[in-house]
């Protein structure tokens, strides 16, 4: 017979353990001090609010570390356009779409070990990473750069590779977002997408999970979407005959796993994250990844009180939340290990603007650029996993190489533009085309690079750069994004035009040495 009062101890640590919140600021909040001291919490997500140097993150972790040794502290840090530990300059590393296109397994694993060991030395144990999305669908709005390609047999040979040197820096790796987001045209931040696949086309999407739990991952991601092959009525986060039936059972998979951010209108939208939440860990999920959305003391009690509740009302069995729980301690103690190894290691200097080098792409004649150039650099607005915090683009690291670079950035007809040197270039009005007029002739008697994001998903930058090509036949065209039928779309006019796969810093960097004729032999296409 229990000791009274120690089953309600139990159950409520067990609900904090699969919590993983996110707060504010730079130091670690009372509430969660408290918190973390009383054994209530056992899961803490950071984020770009949270991170300013590698010497400030070490120390928090250690705080945080000091209270609950079992403590899962997780970021997002996929490299590429996705990153937390340089949210503010930009990734040392090009992301998977890079890597694919580079496809050597061996360079793939060595930048994924040395995120993990930048990620170790300042005590983070969990990465939401990498994206095992086959991006079947190149409308993709919200995968993308951060899939290694579209076909599933490559990225299952990276998925694995990921997973393999990230953990061999003692870093838990999370596949994700499975079964699969890279046929979606919809973003699950802002609503719930549905896959109209059948069970056989899902296989395609399936083969980088499959990798990933034969390569060993620790933690696998679910996807808030709905796939009615298998379940007609709930999206795969909160599936039981996704998470228990396909994963756990046809795929054999005995790991971790983590709800992508309950907060997503997805969940938060259709069902709530309450419901969202039980729902959830009853049908498989292990953690909660609270997200960036729920930050205070207020949202942590109010879904670990939701999970008791549930338990105590018969929705979630008590056993089915101690598992969950264990396994989130579980995947804690081996990081502790395997971290004691690697004490002291930090990331391989250089290899991520090697591996940015190998991926890029020339379509075309490229010649070094002769004079001062000017820069127009196209943006459709942040993908909200991305977040508008990270600088992008080539305009920066061209300024270092080649000084007096001018450049304008340019949105959507309507929004702002910012600009320097020069130039202030307004755009037209709303629905209407952008004006290039005054784009050119910024540019006049000086080379012009154009830099666009998934050209072939915004007509108005398509069209806006293709005019600017048409009067500047020598302008050069940077594409940023997946280059998703690149050639076809500028090839026929003779344009130059460089292929970056990838906003990175590190990509920027790779494209601009390509443009000042620093670098020689990246591969033309």
């Amino acid at each position: 017979m229990a000791i009274p009062g120690t089953e309600s101890v139990e159950l409520l640590t067990d609900a904090g353990a699969v919590l993983q919140p996110g707060f504010a600021g730079l130091t670690a909040p009372e509430w969660l001090r408290r918190r973390l001291g009383s054994g209530e919490l056992g899961g803490v997500a950071l984020f770009g609010r949270n991170i300013r140097t590698p010497q400030q993150v070490a120390a928090l972790t250690a705080e945080m570390y000091a209270l609950n040794p079992e403590l899962l502290i997780a970021t997002d840090e996929e490299g590429g356009d996705v990153t937390r530990l340089e949210v503010s300059s930009g990734s040392s590393y090009p992301g998977n779409l890079a890597l694919g296109e580079v496809d050597d397994t061996d360079l793939t694993e060595r930048v994924a070990r040395s995120i993990g060991l930048d990620l170790s030395s300042v005590g983070i144990n969990l990465d939401y990473a990498p994206d095992a999305d086959v991006n079947s669908n190149p409308d993709n709005p919200v995968i993308g750069v951060r899939s290694f390609g579209s076909d599933g047999d490559l990225a299952a040979r990276h998925t694995a590779a990921w997973v393999r040197g990230l953990q061999s820096a003692g870093v838990a790796a999370c596949a994700k977002h499975f079964p699969g987001h890279g046929d979606t045209s919809g973003d699950s931040h802002l609503g719930l997408p549905r896959i109209d696949l059948n069970s056989e086309q899902v296989q395609e999407h399936l083969k980088p999970f499959r990798a990933a739990i034969a390569a060993g991952v620790k933690s696998i991601m679910t996807a808030h979407i709905l796939f009615p092959a298998y379940d007609a009525d709930l999206p795969a986060t909160m599936s039981r005959e996704i998470l228990t039936g396909l994963l756990r059972g046809e795929l054999g998979y005995t790991g971790l796993i983590v709800t992508d951010g309950i907060e997503m209108g997805a969940i938060s939208g259709t069902h709530g994250v309450a419901a969202g939440s039980v729902r959830a860990v009853a049908a498989g999920a292990d953690t909660i990844c609270v997200g960036g959305g729920l930050q205070d003391e207020e949202a942590f009690l109010y879904l670990r009180d939701a999970l008791v509740w549930a338990v105590r009302e018969g929705r979630l069995s008590a056993e089915r939340l101690h598992e969950a729980a264990e396994r989130n301690r579980a995947v804690a103690r081996w990081s502790a290990a395997e971290r004691l190894h690697e004490a002291g290691s930090h990331g391989e200097v250089g290899i991520g603007l090697a591996a940015a080098r190998r991926a890029l792409r020339i379509h075309g004649d490229l010649r070094p650029l002769e004079g001062v150039p000017h820069v127009v650099e196209f943006s459709p607005g942040a993908n909200i996993a991305v977040g508008d915090q990270t600088p992008w683009g080539v305009s920066g690291p061209l300024t270092e190489l080649v000084p007096g670079t001018t450049h304008t950035r340019v949105g959507a007809p309507a929004t702002r533009i910012e600009g320097s040197g020069l130039l202030h270039v307004a755009v037209a009005a709303e629905g209407s085309d952008v004006d290039v007029r005054p784009l050119l002739g910024a540019a006049v008697n000086r080379p012009l690079v154009i830099v666009v994001r998934d050209v072939h998903r915004h007509p108005w930058m398509l069209r806006a750069a293709l005019a600017m090509t048409a009067a500047r036949p020598d302008a050069v065209v940077v594409e940023i994004g997946t280059a998703h039928a690149l050639a076809d779309t500028f090839g026929s006019r003779g344009t130059t035009v460089l292929a970056t796969h990838g906003g990175a810093r590190v990509c920027g960097v790779a494209a601009a040495e390509a443009l000042a004729g620093l670098v020689l032999g990246a591969a033309s296409a």
